[in-house]
Order: C-alpha cells, then sequence, then structure tokens
C-alpha cells in the first residue's frame, strides 16, 4: 500500500487552509491518503527569525492580495478572519488528541476549525470555541476541551513540533510526499505530477 501524504499545517495559516481543502481529493487521484500533522508556526519563527508574513513590511500588504486571490483560484472560500494570526495551541492539541483516540474522524476535525476561522470568523485559539467547532463536527466536545489542557497533549504536540522541525518543516503547508519535501499551497500541482511520474 502506497504510504499517506504527509500534510503539515498550522490553523493559523490561511495557505494551509486553502491547501487542506484541495489536498484529500488530490492523494486519492493517486491511491493516498493522508496524515495530518498539525504544527506551531511560531515555533518555527523563532527558529528561523521571521514573523507572519501579514505583518512583514511591504510583502504584508501583496500577502493579503495574494491569499484571497488564490482562495479565489482554488475555489475555496475565504476570508481573513478579524484576529489574525491567532496563538493554535489549543485547536493544534484537540487534533493531536484526537489522532489518538480515532484518527478517521481527523480530517473532519481539521476541515471544521479550519472553516470556522477562516470562513465563519470565529476565534478558535479560545478554548471553549475549539471544543465547540470540535463538538458540532461530532467529536466529544468536553474530552475535546479537556484535551486542550492535558499534561499528556501537550507533551505530544511539543514532540510533534519538534519533530517537523528536526524534519525541516518550515511554513504552512508544508507536504511530504515519498520522502520529496514541497512548501505551499502553490505546489499542489507540483505534488500531483509528482505522483503521477513517480518524481521528475
Amino acid at each position: 500500500m502506497n504510504a499517506p501524504i504527509v500534510f503539515y499545517f498550522d490553523f493559523s495559516s490561511p495557505y494551509g487552509y486553502i491547501g487542506s481543502q484541495k489536498i484529500e481529493a488530490l492523494a486519492a487521484r493517486h491511491g493516498r491518503g493522508v496524515d495530518w500533522r498539525p504544527m506551531l508556526l511560531g515555533a518555527v519563527f523563532k527558529v528561523v527569525g521571521t514573523a507572519p508574513l501579514t505583518s512583514v513590511p511591504l510583502k504584508g500588504d501583496y500577502s493579503k492580495r495574494d491569499i484571497l486571490r488564490s482562495a479565489r483560484f482554488h475555489d475555496v472560500p475565504l476570508r481573513l478572519p478579524s484576529k489574525f494570526p491567532i496563538a493554535t495551541q489549543g485547536p493544534a492539541r484537540i487534533v493531536v488528541w484526537q489522532r489518538g483516540q480515532d484518527a478517521s474522524a481527523v480530517p473532519r476535525l481539521v476541515n471544521a476549525l479550519y472553516r470556522a476561522y477562516f470562513v465563519d470568523d470565529r476565534d478558535i485559539s479560545d478554548p471553549a470555541t475549539a471544543a465547540e467547532v470540535a463538538r458540532d463536527a461530532g467529536i466529544d466536545g468536553a474530552a475535546a476541551r479537556a484535551a486542550i489542557d492535558d499534561p499528556s497533549v501537550k507533551d505530544a504536540l511539543k514532540r510533534d513540533v519538534d519533530a517537523a522541525i528536526g524534519a525541516g518543516v518550515f511554513g504552512s503547508p508544508y507536504v511530504v510526499v515519498d520522502g520529496e519535501p514541497f512548501w505551499g499551497v502553490d505546489r499542489l500541482e507540483q505534488i500531483d505530477r509528482w505522483l503521477e511520474r513517480g518524481g521528475f
């Protein structure tokens, strides 16, 4: 059986959101699954010495146009949230916890959290809001809320983030196909061709 596509993402990343809406169909075309891996851009920024793209002089104004244009290009509904960026430890911990409970529910959970933030403008950095979104996606809301504060879940996310950085992950989305890394939603076409041809 073919290995799954590894999809690293941060819930505060609009490009990660756009990619999340496309990656499953792309993977399915090639008989692959998706391994959803939340990460924290804040931890990456500390390592590489950068900042959120929208706050970088000159690049910031461009990026806001590009985010909306990219969403339209990919036919993905998106509006820039009123609070942006946000800390994403809470929703990421819920995903890590859910992966240990029932990994088959993770895609539904990720999509619900992303859409809550980038479509419905709900602040998923708020633990209660993130747990409500999880509940509405068919996850145990009380358990999801408890997972955010669970030391073992916190440690698991930290290990995952450290492992991602150790593997070279520096942005969202960051996709790995059979060991080959691709950064950015604009690499989806390359990923598609790579899978079709077995590399190039």
